[in-house]
């Protein structure tokens, strides 16, 4: 009977059932997870996707918390702020490793951080309003070299995975526009069908609808490969640019110094839950690669992220005061 106890708590452990030692009384009341950047927007999405589950899976609340402005640096310095003590995590996107060379001076570091998981990654699409003549990349940057303020780009924020992956476009092609930072993807995305602004680029998951209903344009995407869900889209670099590529990416992180055993426990029960099927095939219908990445894959990936951002921001002499 010894025997078969041992076996069954070794079991139990594995799949994710008891929380490993040090963890057995986490979480005790609800945690936060911000986001940060606006409802509606695919960090928001994406994050009450994922975080739903996880209240679901484990009979214990996780409550995305939406944290805007700056370019995600509200909730970047919240959460390195917080108690390492698994009650405020981060749901994060790529300004948390781009923001530190983006900024002149930002109240956070990487080390400030602690990776988890690495959630997965996905495409954004360069979106244009359909009453302009422009229909493809090439319209675009033969606008953009005419005059530095021809073309009105809003981006999801200073700093986000949409304002840094069309800098790098301006970087590669010559073209030149006006950055117009916004809250978050969803503000920008109602302007463009307005017609307040030209372009902007956004996650596929938050662009596919008014793809398909028309209301805007879709010049090219950002994988090195078209997206499953958007296989009639050619990416940037079919549309001429060769060797672009830029997407963005979901981890989850806690503050530095988050034990060891709390790490575990949450990443544990990420993976449980990215595993679902009903997850899945809301995440893949959003556009997203599922990575499902642990703690040691997220921070190796983050540390990857910051290297080549620092680099390419070096590079294109971006910076925000």
């Amino acid at each position: 009977m010894k025997l078969l106890s041992v076996l069954a708590l070794t079991s139990a452990l594995l799949s994710g059932g008891i929380a490993p030692a040090g963890a057995q009384d986490y979480p005790t009341h609800p945690v936060q997870v911000l986001v940060g950047f606006p409802p509606g927007g695919s960090a928001d999405i994406v994050g009450r996707y994922v975080m739903q589950k996880m209240t679901e899976a484990t009979g214990n609340q996780f409550v995305v918390e939406n944290r805007t402005g700056a370019g995600g640096n509200i909730a970047f310095t919240a959460t390195a702020a917080a108690k390492p003590d698994g009650y405020t995590l981060l749901f994060s996107t790529p300004g948390i490793a781009i923001n530190p060379s983006l900024y002149k001076k930002v109240s956070f570091k990487i080390e400030d951080f602690t990776p988890i998981a690495l959630i997965g990654e996905a495409p954004l699409v360069l979106l244009a309003n359909a009453k302009l003549p422009i229909k493809s990349v090439s319209d675009l940057v033969a606008a953009g070299k005419k005059a530095p303020d021809a073309i009105r780009f809003a981006s999801s924020g200073n700093g986000s995975s949409s304002h840094l992956a069309m800098d790098v476009l301006r970087s590669m092609t010559g073209m030149e526009y006006l950055h117009i930072p916004y809250r978050g993807g969803g503000p920008a995305l109602v302007d463009l069908i307005s017609g307040q602004v030209d372009v902007t680029m956004l996650p596929i998951s938050e662009s596919m609808p008014y793809i398909r209903d028309g209301r805007v344009i879709a010049l090219g995407q950002t994988g090195t490969t078209r997206s499953p869900i958007a296989k009639d889209i050619p990416t940037i670099e079919e549309e001429g640019v060769k060797g672009y590529s830029s997407t963005t990416w979901y981890m989850v992180l806690g503050p530095a110094n988050l034990p060891p055993q709390l790490v575990t426990y949450i990443q544990t029960q990420l993976s449980r839950v990215l595993k679902m099927p009903a997850l899945q095939e809301k995440l893949q219908a959003a556009g997203v690669n599922i990575i499902n990445g642990d703690a040691k894959q997220a921070q190796a990936f983050l540390q990857s992220e910051y290297k080549k951002w620092q680099a390419l921001i070096k590079a294109s002499g971006t910076i925000i005061e």
